[in-house]
């Protein structure tokens, strides 16, 4: 059931002055650039806003203008992105402001609609920037969004499915406020992100316990109802680091690929962590390092998170010999120090050669 008017303006009143008085003063929050805007909604998906802050300023730096990230080096600005995962983001990012700099002469579309047409902007991130930057009412929807509306009026529709969407969308539709939408969308996402947290949010400081379906029936852990759960799938994964002198050769991952344009190393998947996995029987190009070079295997094994994927991580080192003439798979390509050190690479990849002392 939908609140009425005066329910609405009671709950926005009151959402505004928490708000005014608790909000963390973060950088994007004090513009209306929609470049700027847009960069932080970017960086911070998927993660946290202290890891994402020094990202978001390195950013700004380097490329103070859409005009400035467009006209970058596709590997310079996956090489910045390093470290923030999911860099389909980054390339998206990059892809999106040479369109914005083509397409529209460097100007942001100013609606949510029109915004949600251009590539890696979900509705949520197109509302924000169209309420934020321009002022258009309309309700930007994330998952603190989602915890707080499902909390506070017992919505039991699952969140991820169509029906809880629909219904979602209906709420957030009427409670956005129409005389301020900038500093409402931000209240009611800051609210969730501090105040109604996911895991034993602070009820008895909350100034919506009068109204909160949640609180009176003690069910703040329900909701939101997610009713699909998550399929992570097992991988393990052995990457060969080939050097030879001071070089060591590495690849460019390509096609469909989580890590597209970024640079790993000769990687081998066996089906489960063997001390020397069947596979490598098999793989010519390690037949040959057994015979060209020393091998050892990096005492560590890494655990390496996804969305959808648990990555079990072996990293054998392979010294080839200075008298020894070895030849490359043309995937392959040796690096010197300096060059690897510059390469974009997963973050697993750079806290390995690190703790390896080699960078």
């Amino acid at each position: 059931m939908l609140p009425d008017h005066l329910q609405v303006i009671d709950f926005n009143k009151k959402l505004k002055s928490w708000y005014l008085e608790n909000h963390r003063p973060l950088p994007w929050r004090k513009t209306s650039d929609p470049y700027k805007i847009w960069l932080s909604e970017i960086i911070l998906q998927q993660t946290r806003v202290a890891q994402g802050t020094p990202y978001y300023e390195k950013f700004l730096i380097n490329y103070p203008t859409v005009f400035d990230l467009a006209k970058a080096d596709e590997k310079d600005v996956l090489r910045l992105w390093q470290g923030l995962g999911y860099y389909s983001r980054a390339r998206n990012m990059h892809y999106t402001a040479r369109q914005i700099v083509d397409e529209f002469e460097g100007r942001f579309p100013e609606t949510a609609d029109k915004l949600s047409k251009l590539k890696g902007l979900g509705n949520y991130t197109a509302a924000a920037i169209a309420s934020f930057a321009f002022g258009e009412a309309v309700a930007a929807i994330d998952g603190n969004v989602y915890r707080v509306m499902s909390r506070l009026f017992g919505i039991q529709s699952d969140m991820l499915s169509n029906e809880g969407k629909k219904e979602f969308a209906a709420l957030a539709k009427e409670l956005v406020s129409h005389e301020d939408p900038a500093t409402y969308n931000q209240a009611m996402i800051e609210f969730g992100a501090i105040q109604c947290v996911p895991v034993s949010p602070d009820c008895e400081v909350c100034p919506f316990t009068y109204m909160c379906y949640a609180y009176a029936f003690n069910l703040q852990s329900k909701f939101p109802v997610k009713v699909k759960k998550l399929t992570v799938r097992q991988r393990h994964l052995n990457y060969f680091i080939i050097q030879k002198g001071d070089m060591l050769a590495m690849q460019e991952r390509k096609g469909r690929d989580i890590w597209k344009g970024l640079y790993d190393f000769y990687m081998i998947e066996s089906k489960e962590s063997e001390v020397l996995p069947d596979v490598f029987i098999d793989d010519e190009l390690v037949g040959r390092l057994f015979t060209a070079g020393q091998i050892r295997e990096v005492p560590k094994s890494y655990l390496h998170l996804l969305t959808h994927q648990r990555l079990n991580v072996r990293f054998w080192w392979v010294k080839i010999f200075e008298n020894k003439e070895f030849e490359l798979p043309p995937t392959l390509a040796f690096y010197t120090k300096e060059e690897v050190e510059i390469l974009p690479k997963p973050i697993l990849i750079d806290t390995v050669l690190k703790e390896e002392n080699y960078l």
